[in-house]
């Protein structure tokens, strides 16, 4: 079967400028269609990527080739015959967009994901297809090189790994899989049960643990890949690479990942990276790590075991699917739970992490209205297109979706007196739907809602279903503190306390403060304060940016204050009672002592 052979190099990178074309031997001889992608799986909105093309032809043979424009993201090139000679598309792509999601391109570095540049060959999308990698032109760029998973073209000229060059994939869906990324980074390898792993670092990181960093994503990567795969302790991506890559870029103060089949595209902040000599594991870097973590555990929960709605993957319309609490709610659950089973973290760190999420839950009254199941399904108009009343209005799939995942897994093992756990869950999710996934051949489906439920009960024992439908389809609060005892874990609701809270979230605007968000039930709310007010003053002090807490520090709940604010151009005096929190708050700790339950949990 003849190739679809694409080509993409930095143009201008001052200008921030990629030019691609893409290749058809057998082009349709009704007029051949184009189409770029609409949505990046695993980042679930409309993204409209075709809004960055900013100039695009055709020619055949030497010829120019009439291009029509079909919507907004689909091109029809005329009718053309074999004798005429290939068919090709050319254009550029605008790439400014400093994220894991799109492409960027300036002097310093290049990131792509082909979702976002290469245009698929409608009809011939599970075409073999090859990619020719440029470098840019100029003495400037002559230390750059290419980290990416995909695979070297054989024989290629120059074929040294991280080269640019030829590379090779089965098909269009694998092309939009492996991310590249471009410059002068900074490059470590390690092995992880037997398979290589490569760590790049984008970005100026002065005095960067690289060894540290190894030596973690190393303990995680094996504690993974023995938690699916306890026997053969295989690598997944083995099915279709050679290696797996982190590619991080390095900015102040970035966060962000998507997962990819083998690799991920990660964005962390600089102050999160270990300092080489320094051995202890910051607030920072335990983030970094469980962001590593998260996005490897994607390698098997969501690129291979899939929900059913994404076999095959739809990206040029929204794809809906109630599972979201599964795929990133799991994921979210396992990636910090591996820190601690690898030894990364301690218990009591884990602990405290643990506490923080649930807590932040909480924090929303969202989780009274939004199920998890509704808060998947509704990613696309909802999660990923937060406005100010968010908090009030949705919980989120991956965080109550981790204490879902919590909850199951201490149902589990308490009911099952420690026979069965999520684990096991995992793992038969595993061997029927993910194992050799993209292995050549074979049959891909994904898992429906109702096989998830049958698969609860199979594997444990236990009728989870109205457990489980209580969790992902319900707004109830979580049974936590009463789930933690069997495993020697305390938690405490706290008392609100008696210090004052208007009740709102507040951010700086060019030496205002703005209000960004105005929680259910608090004073600010009841007074008639709305997102967006700039605040003047509270009792004729004037509130300067991150003094608000200090100002309101003299107060007590219950008592009023006047307070004063501007709405667009018009000033508003409110009186204002001040309130408490009104969300619930847990201190969560360990008992002392040993604890074989809670062993087992951690330790596992």
């Amino acid at each position: 079967m003849t190739p679809i052979r694409y080509a993409i190099a930095p143009l201008q990178p001052e200008a921030h400028l990629f030019a691609v074309t893409v290749t058809v031997s057998e082009p349709d001889p009704a007029g051949q269609c184009f189409s770029l992608p609409a949505w990046i799986p695993g980042s679930y909105m409309i993204r409209d990527f075709a809004r960055n093309i900013v100039r695009i032809r055709a020619d055949a043979g030497g010829r120019e080739v009439r291009l029509t424009k079909l919507d907004k993201q689909r091109w029809q090139a005329a009718p053309v015959s074999l004798a005429d000679g290939p068919l090709t598309l050319s254009y550029e792509v605008y790439a400014w967009d400093l994220s894991v999601r799109a492409a960027h391109l300036d002097t310093t570095h290049g990131f792509f994901n082909g979702s976002s540049v290469f245009l698929c060959v409608d009809g011939q999308a599970e075409r073999p297809c090859t990619i020719d990698i440029h470098a840019p032109a100029g003495e400037a760029y002559r230390g750059w090189r290419v980290a990416t998973a995909m695979r070297e073209a054989p024989g290629r000229a120059g074929a040294k790994r991280y080269g640019f060059g030829r590379y090779q994939v089965a098909d269009y869906d694998e092309l939009v899989d492996h991310p590249v990324e471009m410059g002068t980074f900074q490059l470590a390898s390690f092995r992880a049960c037997g398979a290589q792993h490569d760590v790049v670092f984008t970005g100026r990181v002065p005095q960067l643990d690289l060894e540290r960093v190894c030596r973690d994503l190393k303990r995680i990567c094996e504690a993974q890949i023995r938690l699916f795969e306890p026997k053969t302790a295989q690598a997944p991506f083995l099915d279709s690479n050679r290696r797996y890559v982190f590619m991080t870029m390095v900015t102040s103060d970035g966060y962000g990942g998507l997962e990819h089949r083998a690799s991920t595209a990660l964005i962390c902040a600089r102050n999160d990276l270990p300092v080489r000599g320094d051995s202890d594991t910051s607030e920072g870097y335990r983030t970094f790590l469980g962001l590593c973590s998260h996005e490897y555990f994607h390698t098997w929960n969501v690129k291979r075991i899939k929900p059913a709605a994404f076999v095959p993957y739809r990206l040029a319309e929204e794809t809906y699917t109630p599972l979201l609490w599964l795929f990133e709610g799991f994921t979210s659950y396992y990636d910090d739970l591996v820190l601690v089973r690898s030894g990364c973290i301690t218990d009591e760190q884990y602990i405290e992490m643990l506490a923080k999420t649930w807590n932040g839950v909480l924090r929303g009254s969202g989780r009274t209205k939004q199920s998890v199941a509704e808060s998947s399904f509704d990613a696309w108009t909802k999660y990923y297109r937060q406005d100010e009343n968010a908090p009030n209005a949705i919980v989120s799939y991956y965080t109550k979706g981790s204490l879902v995942a919590l909850a199951l897994d201490l149902t589990i093992r308490d009911k099952t007196r420690g026979r069965r756990s999520l684990d096991d869950v995992m793992r038969a999710l595993w061997r029927r739907y993910g194992r050799g996934f993209y292995a050549p051949g074979a049959v891909q489906r994904g898992v429906t809602e109702a096989e998830v439920h049958a698969l609860f009960d199979e594997v444990t024992g236990l009728r989870m279903g109205p457990l489980l439908r209580s969790l992902t389809e319900g707004t109830g609060e979580l049974p936590l503190p009463a789930l933690f005892k069997t495993f020697g874990v305390k938690a405490d609701a706290q008392k609100p306390a008696r210090t004052a809270a208007l009740g709102i979230k507040v951010k700086s605007d060019e030496g205002w403060v703005r209000v960004a968000q105005v929680f259910d039930g608090g004073a600010a709310q009841a007074a008639g304060l709305s997102a967006g007010d700039l605040l003047v003053a509270i009792d004729g002090l004037r509130v300067a940016p991150g003094q608000i807490d200090k100002l309101l520090a003299r107060y007590r709940s219950g008592d009023r204050i006047e307070l004063h604010a501007f709405r667009r151009d018009e000033l508003q005096v409110l009186p204002v009672t001040l309130a408490r929190e009104p969300a619930a708050q847990f201190k969560v700790k360990l008992e002392s002592g040993r604890h074989a339950a809670r062993s087992r949990w951690l330790g596992q």
